[in-house]
């Protein structure tokens, strides 16, 4: 219970670079993928 927050985080992180990387807006999308690696290594 203590992980649901910050696992929505990076799901939602996730899903944000994953759509970005299919628009080709590749500068958003390293930065979706670089905020969730920075919240699971916050978190983990």
């Amino acid at each position: 219970m203590r992980y649901v927050f910050p696992g929505i985080m990076m799901v939602a992180s996730f899903g944000a670079a994953v759509v970005y990387a299919f628009e080709c807006d590749w500068r958003r999308a390293v930065y979706w993928t670089a905020a969730t690696v920075l919240t699971a290594a916050v978190t983990l």
